[in-house]
């Protein structure tokens, strides 16, 4: 995807907590996808010519007194064995190798948008040569590497593919616990925690995101996370919530009765919402555009709405007012994979919406929202809130539910709310 240059990708800094403590390390994407080397104070450098490509990975040396501390370090040996790279260096000796590296190239390849010290000391080695003697040709273009890396991210290969199953079988227990275990009087966090060890206990370092557990009116606050209310009788919980395996997620949300038997206004609008979903998902194929999908989306919704006597009006003329957006606020779903919401294009280089093609992933996520003090809302719907989400692979006749497993009819989540 590149012209003749260099692209330097630097690995994800550690981030603070809080005073001497520092967050679980994660690593930028980006960098994981091209080498999968998972440590910090690392930089992938890519150079291509009209005559050869090199790849050159700098990674920290092993310290004994931080393999005390923290645990080894790979260092340059163990790098050299571990990746199909070129050359591997010392990190220390990146500052001193950039200027040559770049020398004789027109065209340097960085995240624009990342103000990262190595980043920096690239462009600082360009200009330098861009007045010294005896460089014939300089850096002439400073370019995104981003996007090219985030549109190859588009298309999954059987391994991406296979991580995202393993995060789903995971995810899929999970929300299927928190069915069986959900009484009246608990607290959502309880629920959050009983998910969280089947993360841990299976093997998943870590949650994909922050986990939502919505119960009744909290469903209503789209990226509710306090997670501190008790869940009461007659209301529904909204749990958004999935764990990710080797850096790959999985995102699923499901709705249940708190009480394991949904109320006949509770069913109407799930059943809604369910039919919507599965509309949707069963439009998906090869070169269905991701726009048209979000109108039809609408479309369904808005339908939603007026048989539900939300709203009055021809669909059309609703639409063209936003007046679904009202209880249907976000889009109807986003490509997933290193990233929950991975960072990949949706319109390719002329601005149209993307086609969808076999191997890439997308979450469809129709929901409804009545807040409980909306009085334009008829009472027995009030404080119903809805969202059903499930991951989705194109493939090349048409979809795979990736998350098919996860009980989701009204039907099924009543009998394993029972369980």
């Amino acid at each position: 995807s590149m012209e003749e240059g260099v692209a330097i990708i630097t690995s994800a800094p550690t981030k603070t907590r809080s005073n001497d403590t520092e967050y679980p390390y994660r690593q930028n994407s980006d960098f994981y996808y091209l080498c999968g080397f998972n440590e910090d104070n690392s930089i992938l450098v890519l150079i291509k010519t009209h005559e050869f490509t090199k790849t050159i990975l700098f990674v920290e040396a092993h310290n004994e007194i931080h393999a005390l501390w923290n645990g080894a370090r790979l260092g340059v040996d163990g790098a050299l064995k571990r990746f199909s790279v070129d050359e591997v260096h010392e990190s220390a000796e990146y500052a001193g190798m950039i200027k040559e590296l770049l020398r004789e190239h027109i065209n340097l390849y960085i995240d624009l948008y990342n103000a990262s010290p190595r980043l920096i000391e690239a462009k600082t080695a360009a200009e330098a040569l861009q007045s010294m003697r005896g460089v014939k040709r300089h850096i002439r273009s400073i370019r995104d590497v981003t996007h090219l890396i985030r549109t190859l991210r588009l298309i999954k290969s059987e391994l991406e593919i296979a991580h995202i199953r393993k995060a789903l079988t995971i995810t899929a227990e999970a929300h299927h616990i928190a069915m069986q275990k959900c009484r009246v009087g608990m607290k959502e966090y309880q629920l959050q925690a009983a998910m969280s060890y089947v993360f841990l206990n299976s093997g998943a370092m870590s949650e994909a995101y922050g986990a939502i557990v919505a119960g009744g009116n909290n469903a209503n606050t789209l990226h509710y996370v306090d997670n501190r209310d008790e869940l009461r009788e007659g209301d529904l919980v909204l749990i958004d919530a999935a764990c990710e395996w080797e850096l790959y997620a999985s995102d699923i949300t499901r709705t249940f009765p708190i009480n394991g038997k949904f109320s006949e206004a509770q069913k109407e609008v799930y059943e809604k919402v369910l039919d919507v979903q599965l509309r949707v998902i069963d439009a998906i194929k090869p070169n269905v555009k991701r726009d048209w999908l979000q109108s039809y989306s609408e479309e369904l919704l808005c339908d939603a709405l007026i048989e539900l006597g939300i709203l009055v009006g021809e669909r059309n003329a609703l639409i063209e007012a936003k007046e679904h957006k009202k209880y249907a606020p976000h889009g109807i779903g986003h490509w997933m994979g290193l990233d929950v919401h991975d960072p990949c294009p949706y319109v390719d280089e002329a601005g149209e919406s993307l086609a969808f093609e076999a191997g890439m992933v997308m979450t469809i996520e129709p929901g409804l929202y009545f807040r409980a003090d909306d009085e334009s809302v008829h009472e027995r719907y009030r404080g119903i809130g809805i969202r059903i989400e499930d991951n989705i692979l194109v493939t090349e006749s048409g979809y795979e539910n990736l998350s098919a497993m996860i009980a989701k009819r009204v039907e099924e989540i009543e009998a394993m709310c029972q369980l």
